[in-house]
């Protein structure tokens, strides 16, 4: 199996957890997490041989070395340094996967909203912790799944309770701290919404220093009938960063889920966006937007699963491609049996403004419904010389048409941000990429 050598430092650091416990070792928690254990050595690192990564080779980044739970000797100062979004409301804050309550600013009342580590949440409410953790994750065949389920100790538990209108976006600032070595981080998230409940939740990756990272994040969202989460996923990372991450989301009937994912920077990023629309008159809309350059690699993945009937799902994904980038987008829409009435639609569009820029995509549509709405497809070309030329004729010079061009194609999917301030910040970054 290639990788053993990691694969064995993995399952040592498991096993010294475990050692750890106590009587705690046979909780449902922690059974959940040694069976994780048990299928990630099974499975090992995925390679191009596994379909799914066809396109995606990490054998680079895996053999590098990397610190993990590295404790970061940034100061609050400096955390707080970082440019971000500049939004008020619950600020939650991770230095190299480590969640930093120090630094948290947690404003919404406690009667709305609860936030623990994932150790206090086991304590507090393990009936709930034990309903939902890893309940839709996918396990047994995503190793980076199984190896987060089984090493997760440094994210938080997120409880919104029924009846609650969050007015304040929760917003979870994850920084890597790669100023004087390489570290990995593996950080877990689970996000309970109640019923009627109403949240926004950002997330924001950014890197400090010019090291190599690797980041294998999953969040996990449960979205309680009638209840609406905006969600937004913003990278931003050096160019010697590797990121692999999972948001997996479950929604119960009438619920809203909205998903914006950016990816403006990174060395190697891998998105995967699993969706399960497990209830009747659920709407589902997801947008994304990437913009590799250099030698730059993107990879989205998104699965879309109808389980019932009378609901929506409707997915744009744009991307930009510059220099010898590598872009990859599989979009999945699954519509089962009993999901009649199904309204499902996927859209993948890029530009690639190199000869040597390559985008690799797969949309899949797999449908056991008679009565149903699908459509998905995908295109991939070049600007339009005709349209740059007249750009030209009226004085404007050929690299800010090319550019003008550019904004404008990302604007739809820039357009659906509902947020002012992550606009914002989002364009500015945009406009400093397309301008390089």
């Amino acid at each position: 199996m290639e990788n053993q050598v990691l694969i064995d430092k993995f399952s040592a650091e498991f096993a010294a957890i475990q050692q750890s416990l106590n009587g705690k070792s046979e909780s449902p928690f922690n059974n959940v997490r040694k069976a994780a254990m048990a299928q990630f050595e099974r499975l090992g690192f995925p390679t191009p041989r596994h379909e799914e990564w066809k396109y995606s080779n990490l054998k680079k980044s895996l053999a590098s070395d990397y610190n993990y739970h590295v404790e970061s000797k940034l100061n609050e100062n400096d955390v707080k340094s970082v440019p971000l979004p500049n939004l008020h409301g619950n600020v939650l804050y991770f230095v190299n996967g480590i969640y930093k309550a120090e630094y948290s600013e947690i404003v919404t009342p406690t009667d709305k909203l609860k936030i623990m580590t994932f150790k206090e949440a086991q304590a507090e409410i393990p009936e709930i912790l034990e309903a939902h953790f890893s309940k839709h994750v996918d396990s047994e065949n995503e190793a980076f799944s199984a190896l987060n389920t089984a090493l997760a100790n440094d994210g938080v538990v997120v409880y919104i309770a029924d009846n609650q209108t969050l007015e304040e976006p929760i917003i979870m600032r994850m920084l890597g701290d790669v100023t004087t070595e390489n570290v990995g981080a593996i950080v877990r998230n689970l996000i309970i919404v109640g019923q009627n409940a109403e949240v926004k939740v950002a997330e924001a990756y950014r890197t400090m220093g010019e090291k190599a990272s690797f980041t294998n994040a999953v969040t996990e969202i449960h979205v309680g009938k009638d209840a609406r989460v905006d969600y937004y996923k913003v990278q931003n990372e050096n160019d010697f960063s590797t990121h692999v991450g999972t948001t997996q989301v479950y929604q119960e009937d009438r619920s809203y889920f909205y998903a914006a994912t950016f990816t403006i920077n990174g060395g190697f990023v891998r998105n995967n966006l699993n969706i399960i629309l497990d209830g009747e008159h659920i709407e589902t809309f997801m947008y994304g937007l990437y913009i590799p350059n250099e030698n730059q690699h993107v990879d989205n993945h998104s699965v879309v699963d109808h389980r019932k009937p009378n609901s929506v799902s409707n997915e744009l994904y744009k991307g930009i491609l510059m220099d010898k980038s590598t872009g990859v987008f599989n979009g999945k829409i699954f519509v089962r049996e009993d999901a009649q009435k199904t309204n499902a639609y996927q859209n993948c569009r890029n530009v690639i403004v190199s000869k040597d820029a390559t985008m690799n995509t797969k949309p899949q549509l797999e449908i056991w419904a008679d009565d149903v709405k699908c459509s998905h497809g995908t295109t991939t070309g070049q600007l339009n010389d005709e349209a740059i030329f007249y750009m030209q004729s009226r004085g404007i010079p050929k690299d800010e048409a090319i550019r003008l061009q550019l904004l404008a194609f990302a604007e739809d999917v820039v357009s659906k941000i509902k947020i002012d301030t992550i606009h914002e910040y989002l364009e500015g970054l945009i406009i400093e990429k397309l301008g390089e």
